[in-house]
């Protein structure tokens, strides 16, 4: 049995060759125009000699490049690795040499850092999108170098759990390190969660998540492909930015994190016409239900869907389906083929109910083969065939799932476990906080105490101590925080999340 997740692309454009796949700035592309491009790219590395099971990084913003390099490198048998373009030189030459990288694609922007970075992981080439047509530095070769072949409609059958994505994870407990995600698992991630979602093919759907993560690249891009959607690209969130694409494209979908929905709470939508979003999704990190509530009174008609993944799980892991099924601050029930427990620290079933917290696990088709040339971390991560997500939640009696933090994220304070979420959920309650981000600060008396970091809305009055207060009349003694730092901003990584190990110094 073979199989390449690029078929995706290719059955979709015998379908719908004259449809928009994808609309970036002031332009679009077909499905036919992405198919016979991504074939000219594939068709080219063929030509220089690439084999099947090569790597290529991908080092791109969201442009319509990243389809045409992302499904060229899949129709040639290899293996994409995408990589954030503010990665710095030191950390491209990681990367390169880490994956075994044959070549790099980057956007001019990053081009000097990439350079230096590919120089010092053995001088590899690298291929640079420049839409501003400037002169190359050194030994840059142009994107369009990649595109010179014809399309011999390349499609190179692959096995099933051969290596697609070679995935890197944000690195919080140590060097970052690459997931194997199969062609397999993409197929059957991006399958079972569109159909959850009820994605149709007259959708449009937002492309504001960076395509090189895995909410991106799983949840909005291979849905939008699998489904003959169309995708609205947008470089970097900004608010403004992402409500003048839902007007002017009459986009029905959008997927973020909790972050962008607190930004278009923040912003002004007075007379835009936003009817068309029906649906709304968030997954990266929890969402405050304050949030949820105050973004669909904003946006009437529009239900916001949780959902709980990870770069090991491909993705979508368990998933909220409907607003009659839904339970808010619940991240759902597990998709099809996927299977979710929650363990003590010796692996042991936990029971039913918010008293019961433990470490999620999950197995099934959607789990990683494992971290690419490390066995040993592979061997403590996936434990008599169950992923060990990190994660600490509980399960309800009805099947649903809730994330109540990151186990390395939880605070121990004289003794008694606190959970930041539940925190932070308090703190979004008050008017006057925008953003807020809990986090352990070390106590020579408790070991620990809590500390949270806070944005507060335009105009807003409060101060430290009116939200401690705030907190201590609605928490237990040893939850409320004691420390509270008022800030202009928080800390985020390039999907958007909060990083909280920022926070701790």
């Amino acid at each position: 049995m073979s199989f390449n997740l690029a078929t995706m692309l290719t059955t979709a454009a015998a379908t719908y060759a004259d449809k928009p796949l994808v609309h970036a700035g002031e332009r679009s592309w077909t499905y036919a125009e992405i198919d016979e491009l991504s074939g000219r790219l594939a068709a080219t590395l063929d030509a220089l000699g690439f084999e099947p099971g090569d790597k290529v990084a991908v080092q791109l913003p969201n442009v319509p490049q990243f389809l045409l390099a992302y499904f060229g490198i899949l129709k040639a048998g290899m293996a994409m690795v995408p990589l954030n373009p503010l990665l710095t030189a030191p950390e491209v030459a990681y990367h390169l040499h880490d994956s075994d990288a044959r070549a790099l694609v980057t956007f001019e922007l990053f081009a000097d850092v990439a350079l230096t970075g590919a120089k010092d992981a053995g001088g590899i080439p690298v291929y640079v999108v420049n839409p501003s047509g400037a002169p190359l530095a050194g030994d840059a070769r142009p994107f369009d170098e990649l595109l010179r072949c014809d399309d011999t409609r390349l499609l190179r059958p692959m096995s099933p759990d051969d290596t697609a994505v070679l995935l890197y994870t944000s690195g919080t407990t140590g060097r970052p390190k690459g997931a194997e995600l199969t062609h397999f698992q993409l197929y059957m991630n991006c399958t079972t969660a569109g159909e959850l979602f009820g994605v149709r093919d007259d959708d449009v759907s937002l492309g504001v998540l960076p395509l090189f993560h895995v909410f991106g690249l799983s949840s909005v891009l291979n849905i939008v492909v699998r489904f003959g959607a169309s995708l609205v690209l947008v470089p970097r969130f900004d608010a403004e930015a992402a409500v003048a694409a839902i007007e002017r494209h009459r986009c029905t979908i959008f997927a973020g994190v909790p972050t962008m929905y607190v930004a278009l709470l923040q912003h002004d939508v007075a007379g835009r016409d936003l009817s068309s979003l029906r649906a709304a999704c968030s997954g990266g990190a929890s969402m405050p239900g304050e949030v949820i509530r105050a973004f669909e009174e904003k946006f009437p008609g529009v239900v916001v869907l949780e959902g709980y993944g990870l770069s090991e799980s491909a993705s979508t892991t368990t998933f909220n389906i409907s607003a009659e099924e839904r339970k808010v601050l619940s991240v759902g029930k597990p998709i099809w083929g996927v299977e979710v427990k929650v363990v003590d620290e010796l692996g042991r079933d936990k029971g039913v109910g918010p008293d019961e917290i433990g470490e999620i696990v999950i197995r099934g088709h959607n789990i990683m083969k494992g971290y690419y040339k490390r066995p040993e971390a592979t061997a403590e991560a996936i434990r008599d065939g169950w992923f060990h997500s990190g994660d600490l939640g509980y399960r309800d009696e009805d099947g649903y799932f809730y994330v109540v933090d990151r186990l390395k994220d939880l605070v121990i304070r004289g003794g008694y476990n606190v959970y930041p979420r539940e925190v932070e959920e308090v703190l979004y309650e008050h008017p006057d906080v925008v953003e807020a981000a809990v986090v352990g600060e070390p106590d020579d008396r408790l070991g620990e105490e809590v500390g949270a970091h806070v944005v507060l809305a335009s105009g807003a009055r409060a101060t430290a101590e009116d939200l401690i207060e705030h907190c201590r009349q609605r928490l237990a003694a040893y939850k409320y925080p004691r420390v509270i730092h008022l800030r202009e901003e928080l800390p985020k990584g390039p999907s958007g999340k909060i990083l909280k190990r920022e926070l701790r110094g």
